[in-house]
């Protein structure tokens, strides 16, 4: 019964959406009429600008990385499974604004860090170098989705973190399903770049 409802309380955290309100509260406007119509980063950054972005994930970010740090503490490794997993797909498909949410990348950072700071930092600093060089948010987001199933491979292989490394290929899964229109548009040379 405690797992079930920390599932619950960890999806409805990962409904707050950090574009959505502050697309509202500082703008008086509703991101997802906007852009892409993504509730994310990338659409915050394009639509309002670079400190918008940045506020954005850092809002998404944080409720991934509290809310699995919160199930890690009371449940241990299948509190912080379950937290994890339920908070980015609570970003991703939102009840609360109609299940149109985000991508899941600023959430599923903050799961990850919860879980493996190290690891999850290094996979970072290749998601900025990528979009340093590319200037595609997307690509630098599927390259290190690809990046984590290995991580996530390894933790398995390794016995060392086996529900860490389910939870690294299931994010990872779930990042490149959510980012296949992006895929097709990098594929066919119509993927908007970042300024």
């Amino acid at each position: 019964m405690g797992i079930f409802f920390l599932a619950i309380i960890s999806y409805f955290v990962g409904n707050i959406s950090g574009g959505l309100i502050l697309s509202k509260l500082l703008f008086k406007q509703d991101i997802r009429e906007f852009g892409s119509g993504n509730t994310g980063t990338t659409n915050a950054l394009r639509v309002f600008g670079k400190k918008i972005g940045i506020l954005t994930f850092i809002i998404d970010f944080l409720k991934g990385l509290i809310i699995t740090y919160i199930g890690s503490k009371i449940y241990g490794d299948i509190g912080m499974f379950t937290a994890g997993l339920a908070v980015v797909l609570g970003h991703d498909w939102p009840i609360v604004y109609g299940f149109k949410g985000g991508k899941g990348i600023a959430t599923s950072f903050g799961v990850l860090m919860a879980i493996s700071p190290l690891h999850i930092l290094a996979v970072f600093g290749v998601f900025l170098i990528i979009v340093a060089i590319s200037k595609y948010v997307s690509l630098g987001s599927v390259s290190v989705a690809v990046l984590c199933i290995f991580v996530g491979i390894y933790f398995i292989v390794k016995k060392e973190f086996f529900y860490g490394g389910i939870l690294y290929i299931i994010l990872a899964v779930i990042t490149i399903f959510k980012h296949r229109g992006n895929i097709y548009r990098l594929l066919t040379g119509n993927e908007s770049r970042i300024k």
